[in-house]
């Protein structure tokens, strides 16, 4: 064999080799590909599991703040309620909220998803053949967004309380986490109209908290003022709540709740760019919180000469607010700015509430209404889009008071919703419940 002949088979036996490294590492890479998704899935579980349970120990901070605030002879039903709501939320966005929140198909295209669809989750040993790689479990995805609509009922709670009936209250919780809610959330989360017109709410200064404002204002209206709370020639009686102690833990634990609240909002955490953006919100959250008590700790000391310790609280409360809408974007100095003007919003919008007349025991429609409504404005400073973010408050507003308010007004004429006058003077543990969460003290 002459050497012109020999040369090709000599450079195909040359390649043998090459072309298996090469398959080799095409299937590593694939393997190496197939490895990164997973682990994308795994990581995006956990955060929204970790975010879940963090906002579900905003459940308890709801609970430690309303049993300090009101009086002595209310906390058994503030804790009560807590609870109901929370369980009562968690099987109605179960058995209509999640589907109706996330549509897979629309009734009405962009308004209305399905009613009666019941969540279903993977099946026990799920492999990835089973689940959508790209994003998180559905098991998590649910648990994290049912920690929302509880959220936004325990809004409400507070408002309410020391003159609301149990049962009553909890049948407008049925409503709220279970139809309500979803159905205005969809319409932005949910990939529904608002998404589509540019508004934006990054974990629901809106969405969730002034919703659950504009409820809680809905109730108060419908309900009336505690019995004494308003004098005949316009003075406001204080009523001092039970323990400020129980206040200032549950405002502490809100407040480490927060960080799954807003952090988790990210929705990924499978990549270093949503690693590090994870940690931003957890820093600009924070010092939104730290802005909005320094706010009300300085005005408070301004205006009355002394500080009012739970203005101080409620501004914490109203910076965690105001920053949720959008606690990516800013800087840490504009998370100051942020939370430092929801903390002012508070000191100002308590008194004028009273001047209206609306009795709202905690101090949750300055907190979550108003500085919720100023965190989505501010949104534009970032967007530019300032119509949408102004159409997107105004029809979410629009929409859950006005339902808030009907609901509640089927409530009073079908089955009443407030305690007998007896009932509120000798206190709702007593008169409704039976029980006292002291009851080796007494306390009008």
């Amino acid at each position: 064999m002459n050497i012109k002949t020999f040369l090709p088979f000599a450079a195909a036996a040359a390649l043998v080799p090459a072309l298996g490294l090469a398959q080799e590492a095409e299937e590593a890479a694939m393997a190496t590909g197939e490895a990164a998704a997973h682990t994308q899935f795994i990581l995006n579980t956990l955060l929204f599991l970790v975010g879940g349970f963090l906002v579900f120990w905003m459940a308890a901070g709801f609970s430690m703040l309303e049993a300090g605030l009101v009086r002595s002879k209310n906390v058994t039903m503030q804790l009560t309620k807590n609870v109901g709501l929370f369980s009562i939320a968690a099987i109605m966005y179960w058995l209509i909220g999640f589907n109706l929140m996330y549509p897979g198909e629309w009734l009405i295209e962009g308004w209305l998803g399905p009613f009666f669809s019941p969540t279903v989750l993977e099946a026990v040993g799920v492999g990835a053949d089973g689940v959508d790689v790209t994003y998180a479990s559905a098991g998590s995805d649910f648990f994290f967004q049912l920690m929302f609509a509880a959220t936004t009922a325990s809004i409400v709670s507070g408002t309410l309380a020391e003159r609301v009936k149990l049962w009553p209250f909890l049948f407008f919780v049925v409503v709220l986490t279970g139809l309500i809610y979803p159905i205005e959330a969809s319409w932005q989360w949910g990939g529904g109209w608002l998404s589509e017109a540019g508004f934006s709410d990054f974990a629901g200064s809106t969405l969730v908290h002034a919703a659950g404002g504009f409820a809680a204002l809905a109730g108060a209206i419908v309900l009336g003022a505690r019995k004494g709370k308003y004098g005949k020639d316009g003075k406001v009686n204080a009523m001092p709540g039970s323990n400020l102690a129980l206040a200032t833990l549950g405002t502490f634990i809100l407040w480490l709740g927060w960080f799954g609240f807003n952090g988790g909002s990210q929705l990924a955490m499978g990549t270093i760019g949503d690693v590090a953006d994870v940690s931003r919100i957890f820093a600009n959250t924070n010092m939104a919180a730290a802005s909005g008590a320094v706010a009300a700790l300085i005005l408070t000391q301004v205006i009355y000469k002394k500080v009012d310790l739970t203005m101080v609280l409620n501004g914490a409360l109203a910076g965690l607010v105001s920053i949720t809408a959008e606690p990516l974007a800013p800087s840490l100095f504009a998370s100051l700015l942020t939370g430092a003007v929801g903390g002012v919003i508070v000191v100002f919008a308590v008194p004028l509430l009273d001047k209206l007349k609306i009795d709202d025991v905690v101090g949750a429609i300055p907190v979550h209404l108003v500085a919720g409504i100023w965190g989505t404005l501010a949104v534009a400073f970032y967007t530019g889009n300032w119509g949408a973010q102004i159409m997107g408050i105004v029809a979410i507003g629009a929409f859950v008071f006005v339902v808030s308010l009907i609901v509640f007004y089927l409530i009073k004429m079908i089955m009443g919703l407030r305690v007998s006058e007896e009932a509120e003077a000798m206190g709702l543990d007593k008169a409704e419940l039976g029980m006292e969460a002291y009851p080796e003290f007494t306390n009008g």
